[in-house]
């Protein structure tokens, strides 16, 4: 039997992906008469939109694979189509127990513990650390790590670190930013749950905002203030960019992209020197409770007839049996599925075994942070609902975009001769934040109500 998977994954995730498919098609299918294809969408948007012209029937479209990977909201509007198996259908109460429980519980949409997404490979955040250039921060001004664990703490670090840049030549107001981060819409999700007040209360699958005002200025002093002041900067796509040209130092980031931060900075298409990296715990809000996103797709069995989606199981639990899905994980960055996978004797094991150098230094460097952050932090998601992914989108960009462009403004008003402190003055403002989270509040109302 045939079996079809699409997934996102690129590069070195594909690359292992497509290896253990291959194990797969030549021990454990071989002997039970199932074969796997495994086909890259490309990215997920991609994916997304092709797996939607599937099931319309849209002219051109590709018949609709038996797998396919997604994040929870895609797969909560693709059960709703009604194309989604009930994978606990075909999982012992002892197997579904081998599984993070966290992970396990992001697939029941409805509360009927239904099972529509198996987990496969997930991911949380982390911080990165320039560790050369820091070294020489540390050494001229006493910073200290320590202050890198809460958001407070590293506001405070780089107004600092733009201060001292900025003493370094005689040149006022060229300090450098600290920090940056990827994905704006995990720190207003975690950071709003943390602070005690979730943005979104889904029941039924519907969305309806709960945003604290009192929470969002929390956000919006720890990001934007920071921002606007040059203490934090995003300029290309990732925030491993802004690391690669020396941009910031410190950066969040998924741990599915830890081998994305560079081993050197290349300033101005001239100057570059070697760095070492250093990975850190991801900060928490001050005397809160540890809190960290929990992503990643999972794979989604399509409905189609008992002996398929019995055949697919099948194959996603040799997937993550725990030699297979620790090899997948240590080469494309992802978090394993299963409780008994990430103990770090277990991982430590795997890795002093990897001869062939599969796994990167620095993801070996981090995992003993990645596995102590997944044992001690509470990890979040939203659960899926009506246009989620419009939501995200909202959030994603509002914060960001809103910094970026008073930052820029601010800039203009310090090249036209007003003092940094004065520029900022300006746009630091209750008014200001207020007319932010009433526009907030408007975009996130309209996108879940589409």
């Amino acid at each position: 039997m045939l079996l079809t998977v699409w997934h996102y994954y690129n590069g070195v995730q594909k690359l292992a992906f497509d290896e253990l498919v291959t194990e797969f098609n030549e021990t454990e299918g071989l002997k039970k008469g199932i074969a796997v294809e495994a086909f890259s969408q490309g990215n997920i948007d991609d994916l997304e939109r092709k797996v939607i012209e599937s099931i319309n029937g849209k002219i051109g479209a590709e018949p609709m694979p038996d797998m396919f990977t997604a994040y929870a909201d895609n797969a909560y509007q693709i059960d709703k189509l009604g194309f989604a198996t009930d994978i606990g259908d075909y999982l012992t109460e002892q197997e579904i127990k081998e599984y993070i429980d966290s992970f396990i519980s992001e697939g029941n949409f409805n509360g009927k513990n239904e099972i529509k997404i198996f987990p496969t490979a997930k991911a949380t955040e982390i911080m990165m650390l320039n560790k050369t250039d820091w070294d020489k921060f540390a050494l001229g001004t006493g910073a200290s790590l320590d202050n890198l664990k809460t958001w407070e703490g590293v506001a405070e670090t780089a107004k600092r670190y733009y201060e001292w840049t900025d003493s370094l030549t005689l040149t006022p107001n060229d300090g450098k930013a600290f920090f940056g981060r990827d994905a704006m819409a995990n720190y207003m999700l975690v950071g709003s749950k943390q602070l005690g007040s979730e943005i979104f209360n889904v029941k039924n699958g519907q969305a309806y905002l709960t945003i604290n005002d009192a929470v969002m200025r929390k956000l919006w002093d720890n990001f934007y203030i920071p921002y606007i002041n040059g203490y934090y900067k995003a300029v290309g796509k990732f925030r491993s960019d802004d690391a690669k040209t020396g941009e910031i130092i410190a950066l969040v980031c998924s741990t599915s992209g830890i081998t994305y931060f560079p081993d050197t900075v290349v300033i101005n298409d001239s100057t570059e020197y070697p760095i070492e990296s250093l990975t850190l715990p991801l900060p928490n809000f001050k005397d809160t409770y540890p809190c960290a996103v929990q992503q990643g797709a999972g794979i989604v069995v399509t409905k189609s007839n008992e002996i398929k989606e019995s055949a697919s199981v099948e194959f996603l639990k040799w997937f993550t049996k725990k030699d297979n899905n620790i090899r997948f994980s240590i080469q494309s960055g992802y978090i394993p599925v299963k409780k008994e996978s990430i103990e770090r004797k277990t991982m430590e094991e795997f890795l002093s075994a990897d001869k062939d150098n599969k796994a990167s230094n620095k993801l070996k460097a981090a995992l003993p942070t990645i596995i102590s952050q997944i044992q001690t932090y509470e990890l979040y998601t939203t659960k899926p609902f009506e246009n989620g992914t419009d939501a995200r989108k909202v959030l994603e960009k509002s914060l960001l975009d809103k910094s970026k462009i008073d930052r820029e403004k601010v800039v203009q008003l310090i090249e036209e001769g007003r003092s940094r402190e004065a520029a900022v003055k300006q746009f630091a403002t209750d008014k200001n934040f207020n007319e932010w989270l009433r526009g907030l509040k408007i975009e996130l109302e309209d996108a879940i109500k589409k």
